[in-house]
């Protein structure tokens, strides 16, 4: 059996060659990578479309949505003055989103992206939930003035930016802007600035991360969907490319190894601790009732958060550990006053450096 000593001797050993590995890592992989990026966030060229061209585009736009675990759980149906978000429950995570309150909290994020790009060439987007279809989002598209709205945009820079901010605050006229762009039709937004509100969402946090990393079933799903290298990246476009979230980039072999070892709950912990003192404030969103079609709704008010922050050079991380973890959520509730209603996301934000960017499959892969 391996002593201790020679397990420690091996992990220094590997933690050494980690900088070497990357410095080494191919040149074509990085290549490829940045090549993928610069594809994926773009804006169209060429000005307005028209027919399946244009809807195709506005598809592209909408993939651009956050969803978790970058599972990008969604499929696109196109139809003559139309299309329908499915959800696509192959790529559900039954760890973290039991209900599926995210999946679909993440098509009403793809939703507003296409309905910002709609407007953006000249048609409204007129949205539906369709319980009888399997509480699929329809958008039909009505022809109007083409208007491109800031949100729009800022469609290519938003970010989920899982890092530290410069911990400035953010002024009362842009907290104005954010509260507008993510209230809607029966959600609500509070925006918490004070340092000791947020020292008290922070313990929720902490204790919500607790008990995930205490889940073998949470951490072995995490696992699955996290891509270790560039290499990885390309081929699946999807997943959390560990660049993305301010991590190592090594290939595979390696991070499989070092997984247990650097993913632990007392340095997550640390992080989140230092990410939220960080941060300029933290968003909590409300929907009025707890069902598919106001999860729809809580992605659309977000994903307009998250627009009008991007364009504000505001960037916002998700900490959804006191929404996802069920023990939790009623006692995180209880703290901000709701009473029996359900916090549904819960969203730092603050001003700080660019990550490198997270991938998405192409137009043909998700459509139906």
């Amino acid at each position: 059996m391996t002593s201790r000593r020679a397990f420690v001797l091996s992990a220094g050993a590997t933690l050494c060659t980690i900088p070497l590995l990357q410095a080494c890592s191919s040149g074509a992989d990085d290549t490829a990578y940045e090549a993928a990026a610069r594809d994926t966030w773009r804006h169209q060229s060429g000005g307005p479309k028209a027919g399946t061209t244009l809807h195709r585009e506005l598809v592209r736009y909408a993939t651009l949505a956050p969803s978790s675990h970058n599972t990008q759980c969604w499929r696109f149906r196109l139809e003559h003055s139309a299309i329908s978000i499915l959800p696509d429950l192959s790529r559900r995570c039954p760890a973290v989103d039991p209900d599926n309150h995210h999946l679909f909290v993440s098509l009403g994020c793809a939703t507003e992206n296409l309905v910002q790009a709609a407007l953006a060439n000249g048609f409204r987007g007129e949205v539906s939930v369709l319980p009888s279809a399997g509480n699929a989002v329809r958008i039909e598209l009505q022809p109007t003035t083409a208007v491109t709205s800031p949100l729009f945009q800022a469609i290519p820079e938003r970010q989920c930016t899982r890092a530290e901010y410069d911990g400035r605050p953010v002024s009362a006229a842009e907290l104005l802007l954010l509260e507008k762009a993510g209230a809607g039709n029966g959600v609500r937004l509070l925006l918490l600035t004070e340092k000791a509100v947020m020292e008290q969402v922070l313990e929720y946090v902490v204790l919500g991360n607790s008990a995930q990393m205490r889940d073998p079933a949470f951490v072995a799903e995490l696992k699955a969907w996290l891509r270790f290298s560039r290499a990885d990246a390309v081929r699946t476009r999807d997943g959390l490319f560990a660049g993305a979230s301010g991590n190592p980039v090594m290939p595979s072999w390696l991070g499989e190894r070092l997984f247990g070892l650097f993913f632990t709950e007392k340095r997550e912990n640390e992080k989140y601790v230092t990410q939220v003192r960080s941060s300029a404030g933290i968003a909590v969103f409300i929907a009025d009732a707890s069902d598919e079609a106001h999860w729809v709704e809580v992605g659309r008010c977000y994903e307009r958060f998250a627009l009008q922050a991007a364009s504000l050079g505001i960037r916002n991380a998700m900490l959804n550990q006191p929404v996802e973890v069920a023990t939790v959520r009623p006692q995180f509730a209880a703290s901000l006053g709701l009473g029996a209603l359900r916090p549904d996301l819960v969203v730092r934000f603050g001003r700080g450096a660019a990550l490198p960017k997270s991938l998405r499959r192409p137009v043909q892969a998700v459509l139906v």
